[in-house]
């Protein structure tokens, strides 16, 4: 395997086992592991996969993941697979789509917090910029619970161009700003394809990609406090579609 990356936790290497897709080199378990489920979990899918196993002094973990976080596993696996975001629209055509673009977003821990919240209220993809922002790395892989795996996971070069390709294919545009006259649950969010932007965590998002926006909306708030963290902002506007779509589907 030429290019390899290493992800950690139990849950996150479960979730990349179960894909077809994510090809692995090989899985360290620390001996000093507690023989719990889901490394039993672990260790039942890698020999189904034919994958290599092998216990190791936690120290050598401790080396490759020196904070510790690794739950007494990591694995050495491919990097993930960008999608192009002609082959992602191409997908979802003739069906209604969601997508999350993060404008900026630098720190690992959102970017993998906000994958997470995306898997279960069901959107079909996160764009994130080659430049200026936070790749899937190893972090992203692990506060994601492995999330990584479900999801379209987009590569662009440019935002500005992402979204007017998303437009020309009948993408509205939603910005969060908190310098936005409507609130987030004022918008019917599902009858449309839509592209929700995220900003970085104290720029916000560009006047490039604001002047682009269909609708810009903001989290009311009943303090002057600081705005929200990135990834719990991105949570409670995309639970506001899910609730919407419940409400929805109940009625019919």
């Amino acid at each position: 395997m030429k290019d390899t990356t290493i992800i950690y936790g139990k849950n996150a290497i479960i979730e990349a086992l179960e894909n077809e897709e994510r090809e692995f080199n090989k899985i360290l378990i620390s001996n000093n592991a507690r023989a719990d489920a889901k490394i039993e979990q672990i260790k039942k899918l890698a020999l189904q996969k034919g994958i290599v196993f092998q216990f190791v002094a936690k120290e050598k973990l401790n080396s490759i993941e020196p904070d510790g976080r690794h739950q007494g596993v990591i694995a050495q696996i491919a990097p993930i697979k960008y999608y192009d975001l002609d082959e992602f629209i191409e997908k979802h055509k003739g069906e209604l789509s969601s997508v999350v673009l993060l404008d900026g977003v630098e720190d690992s821990h959102n970017v993998g917090a906000i994958i997470r919240s995306c898997v279960c209220a069901g959107i079909k993809g996160v764009i994130i910029p080659s430049r200026r922002g936070v790749l899937i790395n190893s972090t992203v892989e692990k506060t994601s619970a492995g999330a990584t795996s479900h999801i379209s996971i987009i590569k662009v070069n440019s935002p500005v161009s992402a979204i007017q390709k998303l437009k020309e294919n009948n993408y509205w545009v939603i910005a969060s700003d908190h310098h936005a006259e409507h609130n987030h649950y004022e918008i019917d969010y599902t009858d449309m394809n839509f592209v929700l932007i995220m900003g970085a965590e104290h720029a916000g998002i560009s006047k490039s990609l604001l002047k682009l926006a269909d609708y810009k909306v903001k989290i009311p708030m009943l303090t002057n406090f600081n705005s929200l963290n990135v990834s719990n902002a991105t949570a409670i506007i995309l639970f506001e579609y899910v609730s919407q779509l419940c409400k929805k589907n109940n009625k019919k």
